[in-house]
């Protein structure tokens, strides 16, 4: 069971908010962060960085693909980002709730077979919005759990499950409510997720190189991954849950993503990138949880990881400054991922690391 739980990272929560002045890194400084990483602690064989701003994009990466394969990874290597596909499953929700197909206060059991009884606690049910924002009161994953969990292995968890606590009442990370979620928009728009993630975010924003099932282009630049022990990890396959973490990309994609989420380019998808910054709820001093994403003492971002890789993707919404770091191991990129969007003006920033801490 701990081998599954491997492939749906939560966020890492901070542990205490700059203090100094603090600027964008550069790409010389990111470049000898990912050296300091890759050559010097041994945390990682590649890693690509994507840096985005009002002023255009860079893209730096160091290491190589394994050591059968020297090739060094790009913008169009492709990586699997984990739990990041939870911020695109609720970006649908959001889509769908402005086009008028959902509301976000709907009760689950709207959309669910009517042989599926929905739980409920003193009399409140959970809501759509709930899942998107991890307050619904479901477990982090359910039991039994492998990758060829079925939706009716799902529908028939979420039919003998008690609530601990009401819904709405308090922050709980959950794969399970994400990937419930992504089955439930599914159901609502008469498609799969897959098909429905491609025709209302990943054509219109032209992420060409966005998706779960790899097209033969992705998987001649897929790099592999590698657990803690140094060990090729398998690649991700993900059944009924396919809208926590099924999603493979690139930087040069998820750029455009941090892009359109920042308004540094214009898409119909505006209105709903926007609307899921409206909503705030607590999850911790300093963190709060929207629709998807997390605001991390005023960074917006979402990490990721799986069997093999971890990513990490975030931005400033004030400067308008965003980054993606994608990494073909399982040690967390949160921190290098702060410090380029922080770095330090006035100390080294071997000083200014802020550790990822997990959420249990």
């Amino acid at each position: 069971m701990t081998a599954f739980l491997l492939w749906l990272c939560c966020l890492a929560l901070p542990l205490g908010a700059q203090t100094l002045p603090t600027r964008l890194a550069t790409p010389k400084e990111i470049r000898d962060m990912l050296v300091q990483r890759i050559d010097v602690q041994h945390k990682a064989g590649a890693i690509v960085v994507g840096v985005v701003t009002k002023h255009g994009q860079e893209i730096i990466s160091y290491g190589k693909f394994d050591s059968a394969d020297p090739r060094v990874p790009d913008g169009e290597t492709i990586f699997e980002i984990g739990s990041v596909t939870k911020v695109f499953t609720a970006l649908l929700l959001s889509d769908m709730a402005l086009r008028g197909e959902v509301n976000l206060n709907d009760p689950v059991s709207k959309y669910l077979p009517a042989t599926v009884n929905a739980p409920t606690r003193n009399g409140k049910p959970i809501t759509l919005l709930d899942l998107a924002t991890h307050y619904s009161g479901l477990p982090r994953m359910p039991n039994g759990y492998n990758p060829e969990y079925s939706v009716e292995q799902m529908y028939d968890f979420l039919s003998h499950y008690t609530l601990t606590r009401d819904p709405g009442a308090k922050y709980e990370y959950s794969n399970f409510g994400a990937g419930l979620l992504g089955q439930l928009l599914a159901v609502r728009a008469g498609t799969d997720y897959e098909t429905l993630l491609r025709d209302r975010i990943t054509e219109p924003l032209g992420m060409k190189h966005t998706a779960m099932q790899l097209t033969p282009e992705m998987k001649a630049d897929l790099i592999s991954g590698f657990g803690s022990s140094g060990i090729k990890a398998p690649s991700i396959e993900v059944s009924a849950m396919k809208g926590a973490g099924a999603i493979r990309s690139n930087a040069s994609d998820m750029l455009i993503f941090l892009a359109a989420n920042m308004g540094l380019i214009q898409t119909r998808l505006q209105p709903a990138m926007k609307k899921m910054l409206s909503v705030h709820r607590a999850v911790s001093p300093g963190v709060q949880i929207a629709m998807g994403w997390h605001i991390d003492n005023g960074i917006v971002c979402h990490n990721g990881g799986t069997f093999g890789y971890h990513a990490y993707v975030g931005f400033e919404p004030r400067r308008k400054v965003g980054v993606v770091v994608l990494s073909n191991s399982t040690e967390f990129t949160d921190d290098l991922g702060r410090r380029v969007l922080e770095y330090p003006m006035e100390a080294p920033v071997e000083q200014q690391v802020r550790p990822p801490g997990m959420v249990p």
